[in-house]
């Protein structure tokens, strides 16, 4: 089993990195559209980040299993990873991948709240 919360961890403080490196070392020399979608994939990536960490201590508990962290995860990496790849000179048809990481984070939501009725049905 992977460690999630380790795994939650890395992504925040990569989150803390880029949004750092957006902020100082991108502001010159990106536009204000590349900047934008900068800050969208960071915003996601700590967001997503932390609820990672909440579904990682989750799976400890043996509370839900592992496929709500792999979806977050994944899309995590396919949605804000197009963002910073288009601000970085990427194509711009990588945003036609953007949406399907969103997806898979809204159904990583949807499979946790899945699993969150699961168990309260089950007390």
């Amino acid at each position: 089993m992977l460690n999630w919360v380790g795994i939650a961890a890395i992504n925040m403080a990569i989150a803390v990195a880029l949004g750092a490196f957006g902020a100082h070392g991108l502001k010159n020399i990106a536009s204000p559209q590349q900047l934008e979608w900068w800050h969208t994939a960071t915003l996601y990536l700590l967001v997503h980040a932390l609820g990672l960490l909440l579904v990682g201590l989750l799976i400890r508990l043996r509370y839900i299993t592992q496929t709500t962290a792999w979806l977050l995860q994944i899309g995590i990496i396919i949605f804000a990873g197009s963002l910073y790849s288009m601000t970085l000179g990427a194509p711009l048809w990588f945003g036609a991948i953007t949406p399907i990481g969103g997806v898979l984070m809204i159904v990583g939501w949807l499979c946790l709240a899945l699993s969150a009725f699961k168990i309260n049905n089950q007390k």
